[in-house]
């Protein structure tokens, strides 16, 4: 299948597995319910950019990825975590290129989640990855989200859960809030997909959207988080079963905020969108300056504006699950760059 075909088979599937998930709901089957055991035999990697610690008080630290294992899990995978030790949003692609990594197994899971690997192959081992080689601990510099990555795929996986060969698919998330439009260039949950596609493994990014009503601070509900585990674990299903998981694209999926009984109003086939949609500022205290982010307020000076139809981050807001290949390339193509064109190669 060629790359057209290929991607308009994945917006097909992403439409099937909605309507499905709906038809489903509609017959009595919550949405938060076990998902088809239709994964087993495939090998997961599972990371993220938030860390495995689930230490924080609102959870935002790595509840994601721990919703997403037990539906991993629950679907029939071998699923084995390795992630940041600490949290790592914002590290997008960046990797470390010497020195040591520990890789640091945890015994005790955060409550509630400890047993839903018990099944699986691997038991659902969950590793964090920090730099240097002394254990890990309270201030130790932690490894990127790429790191965690590359490390697995090559070497980390072999040594501690003996996939010699593996593994058959990185999933990385679910994300602490959306990774859309002009977030994607700094995103490490899309940092690490992209390194395992530069691998050759195929890269599935999810991502879990902000409770727009909480204005003064970010902020996702446990039912988010669920419920992008479970259309994760789904959706990872019909791409497996349709022979769509591919290496050469990261398929980067935004799950929406909606009202505990609301539905998501569609799946959306989407492009990545050019709005800026989070602003840092830089509060100066003699030569120290102090990081703040704040979202952008459409039409004030500082933030681009959306040009894009279809773009992921308008489509998200308006309640829909959005799914958008994410490619290494960035060659930019187009009228813009038609001026710069002729003056490298013409000199005029």
């Amino acid at each position: 299948m060629n790359r057209r075909g290929t991607l308009a088979a994945l917006a097909t599937t992403s439409a099937m597995l909605l309507a499905c998930t709906q038809a489903q709901a509609a017959h009595g089957r919550p949405e938060t319910g076990p998902v088809r055991p239709s994964l087993t035999g495939l090998r997961v990697l599972l990371s993220n950019d938030d860390s495995m610690q689930m230490a924080r008080p609102d959870a935002s630290d790595g509840k994601g990825l721990y919703e997403v294992r037990r539906a991993l899990c629950a679907a029939g995978a071998d699923v084995v975590v390795m992630a940041p030790w600490a949290n790592q949003s914002g590290a997008g692609t960046s990797a470390t290129s010497g020195g040591r990594l520990t890789v640091e197994r945890r015994t005790a899971l955060p409550a509630g989640y400890a047993n839903d690997c018990s099944g699986a192959p691997g038991g659902g081992a969950v590793y964090g990855v920090c730099k240097g080689a002394a254990p890990c601990g309270t201030s130790t510099p932690s490894a990127t989200p790429a790191d965690t990555v590359r490390l697995g795929i090559n070497g980390g996986l072999a040594a501690k859960a003996g996939w010699k060969d593996g593994p058959d698919l990185v999933v990385t998330g679910s994300n602490f809030g959306p990774n859309v439009a002009s977030v994607v260039n700094e995103s490490g949950t899309l940092g690490a997909a992209l390194a395992a596609i530069d691998e050759g493994v195929p890269a599935v990014a999810l991502n879990s959207a902000y409770a727009p009503a909480v204005a003064d601070s970010f902020e996702v509900a446990d039912h988010t988080y669920r419920r992008t585990a479970t259309f994760g674990a789904e959706f990872i299903v019909g791409l497996r079963e349709r022979d769509l998981l591919a290496s050469k694209y990261v398929i980067n999926v935004n799950y929406p905020h909606r009202a505990e009984r609301q539905r998501p109003r569609g799946t959306a086939w989407t492009s990545v969108g050019t709005q800026k949609i989070v602003g840092l500022h830089y509060t100066a205290t003699g030569d120290t300056f102090t990081i703040g982010s704040r979202l952008c307020v459409a039409g004030s000076p500082d933030c681009r504006p959306e040009t894009k139809h279809r773009a992921d981050f308008t489509l998200l807001q308006q309640g829909y699950v959005t799914v958008t290949p994410v490619s290494p390339d960035r060659t930019h193509t187009g009228r813009a760059t038609r001026g710069l064109e002729r003056f490298v190669r013409d000199g005029r």
